[in-house]
């Protein structure tokens, strides 16, 4: 008998697995997507640039200069200047700005709205499911760009405005990733056990649906920031986004096209910008869905 409690007593434990840290997991994620670190850092120079426009800008980008007008790229004026004297590099550097808060700001509107009114409409169902996809179903019967011509149009042609319009028209986006996701989720064992113990709907919709259905949203919104970016740019191109004297990419591009045979440099510098900045929030995005969606990361 004493021998067994000895032999028992000298048994080994057995080393239970160290589960990974966020850091570590954020790491192993890095690793395994290098688009994650390329495109991330691009984004994070952009955000710096932003915040720290006023810093960086050589010139003021609203002092005009007629006699310094139309000036080719030099040393003193690396992109140039537009038809009012401003350097063209400070305006781009200014417009960092705006198409950042745009990112934020009409984000921010879709994925409230669309999020808020996809778990209602996928959790409770019924009369309620049927009104919401209706009224879905009509907002995407319009283009998108159409219909945040005529929301910009009606409110008034504004930056405020056409944020407002770029978040609204992505809506039926998130509605209907979340409203598919929150479908799968609540037929769900976990969702069922806490209905029975007696959870209220918020309570099983914030701490049970929505943690488990935020990897589709990180990804969406991060896609969606490019096509926020760029519908914000065709508003101004048109002349009902930001309005002059703002340096907006959008309406520097509406400037330039009417010079391009005279002095084609002035597209460059906002061109570039909106294309760096699409693109890589557009590759941030497939990273991130590469990494987060369970499929395609055990492919």
């Amino acid at each position: 008998m004493a021998t067994a409690q000895t032999s028992t007593l000298a048994r080994p434990a057995v080393a239970l697995p160290i589960q990974p840290t966020r850091l570590d997991q954020v790491i192993v994620a890095a690793r395994r997507e290098p688009r994650l670190i390329v495109f991330g850092v691009v984004i994070l120079l952009l955000a710096l640039i932003a915040i720290f426009a006023p810093l960086l800008a050589p010139y003021d980008p609203y002092q005009t200069s007629p006699a310094a007008s139309l000036q080719q790229p030099s040393l003193a004026h690396w992109l140039g200047t537009d038809t009012l004297g401003r350097d063209q590099l400070s305006r781009v550097i200014a417009g960092t700005r705006i198409s950042f808060s745009v990112a934020v700001i009409a984000v921010s509107i879709s994925l409230g709205g669309g999020v808020s009114l996809g778990l209602a409409a996928g959790y409770i169902g019924g009369w309620l499911d049927q009104v919401l996809s209706r009224f879905i179903d009509a907002m995407l019967a319009f283009p998108g760009i159409l219909l945040a011509i005529a929301v910009t149009s009606a409110l008034g042609p504004s930056l405020q405005n056409a944020m407002i319009a770029v978040g609204l028209i992505g809506i039926p986006f998130y509605f209907r990733l979340t409203r598919g996701q929150t479908l799968q989720a609540r037929e769900q064992e976990y969702i069922t056990a806490a209905a029975v113990i007696g959870s209220s709907r918020p309570r099983i919709l914030i701490r049970h649906i929505l943690p488990n259905i935020i990897n589709p949203m990180i990804v969406a919104a991060s896609i969606s920031s490019s096509t926020s970016i760029l519908a914000l740019a065709a508003l101004s191109f048109l002349g009902i986004g930001s309005q002059p004297p703002q340096p907006d990419w959008g309406s520097m591009i509406n400037t330039a096209s009417s010079l391009l045979e005279r002095s084609p440099w002035l597209s460059f510098g906002p061109g570039l910008a909106i294309f760096l900045t699409v693109f890589s929030f557009s590759m941030l995005g497939d990273g991130l869905r590469d990494v987060l969606d369970p499929r395609l990361r055990n492919r």
